[in-house]
């Protein structure tokens, strides 16, 4: 090439990268495609018994399932409360259904009832047909179970009218500790908490963080071997007094509960119910504690405390916002 077919080839390269080659004020400039939206995952219903479904999902890769009770008695005009029932270690949610019998109370309250199956547990420590992961004995589980109850929020809102200011959970033993993951790690959906025969893990008193006082009720049992009240430092089981503290200090509440020992001198038992007052938006903190009980779902006429009645009681006062007016 000689000099001046060089200088002419230069010439040339220079406009043409000056005429648009990759500038970002170009016309020729392409837009970023746009994100697309995030889907829930599908579901399948089928009926399961009287006003109960059974839905099956797949989540993050792992086949799970929900039954959910809908009462005929709630209408059009109705915005429903919704309560999680989420069964203990290695039970089902055909089994919690079963025991705690929710249905005449949604029936009343006009309620929706979930009742969600845990996945199987099987890790380096142990394994089990189901479980919920909560650290603790079941540290080493990848099962995202907050995502999991998320999502079936999610789908439930997507199929019936619901009162998003008014989700709970209950829970017995390891369904009790999964309520207080809930409350610690989806606290924005999650108004209100009771937990039967459950407590925090230790990671969950290290790494709680709810985002509005939230009203939290115990039943237990002074007898549990299972979740001992005063805790299982081995298995990363927090006393229960423990745990009520921490609601009591979050919450902003009178740091002496109310005190009322109510005697059940034809069952040889007694029954403590303490009540930590004055907290933040009026909300509760509170403990039923029978003195003759083990690890069990508590009945009146055995324990002297009716533990499905006393979930309603309860959570019936309380929304998102706090006490209800």
């Amino acid at each position: 090439m000689n000099v001046r077919n060089y200088y002419l080839f230069i010439f040339f390269l220079l406009l043409i990268v000056s005429c648009g080659g990759g500038g970002s004020s170009s016309s020729e400039d392409v837009a970023p495609a746009p994100t697309p939206p995030v889907s829930e995952p599908s579901e399948n219903c089928v009926f399961y018994s009287t006003n109960t479904e059974r839905c099956s999902l797949t989540h993050k890769g792992l086949d799970r399932y929900y039954l959910i009770y809908t009462p005929t008695t709630i209408t059009d005009n109705d915005e429903a409360p919704v309560l999680f029932a989420l069964h203990g270690y290695g039970s089902s949610a055909e089994t919690h259904k079963a025991y705690t019998m929710h249905e005449p109370f949604a029936n009343t309250n006009k309620a929706i009832v979930v009742y969600a199956q845990g996945y199987k547990l099987e890790t380096a420590l142990t394994s089990s047909s189901s479980h919920w992961n909560v650290g603790a004995w079941t540290i080493g589980s990848t099962v995202d179970d907050i995502d999991f109850i998320d999502t079936v929020i999610n789908l439930i809102d997507d199929k019936a009218v619901i009162n998003k200011n008014r989700i709970y959970s209950s829970g017995m033993s390891n369904g009790g500790f999964m309520s207080y993951n809930l409350a610690c790690n989806l606290s924005s959906r999650i108004a209100a908490i009771v937990s039967v025969t459950g407590s925090f893990s230790t990671e969950m008193l290290a790494d709680c963080n709810p985002e509005h006082p939230t009203p939290v009720m115990q039943i237990h049992g002074a007898l549990d071997p299972t979740v001992p009240f005063d805790g299982n430092s081995a298995l990363g089981m927090v006393p229960i007094e423990t745990t009520l503290e921490f609601w009591s200090d979050y919450n902003l509440c009178n740091p002496v509960p109310d005190l009322q020992i109510i005697d059940f001198f034809d069952l040889g038992i007694s029954v403590d119910h303490q009540t930590y007052k004055d907290c933040q938006n009026d909300v509760h903190v509170e403990l039923f504690k029978s003195s003759g009980m083990a690890h069990t779902w508590p009945i009146e006429s055995l324990y002297g405390i009716e533990a499905t009645r006393e979930i309603w009681s309860f959570i019936n006062q309380f929304d998102l916002s706090g006490k209800i007016d």
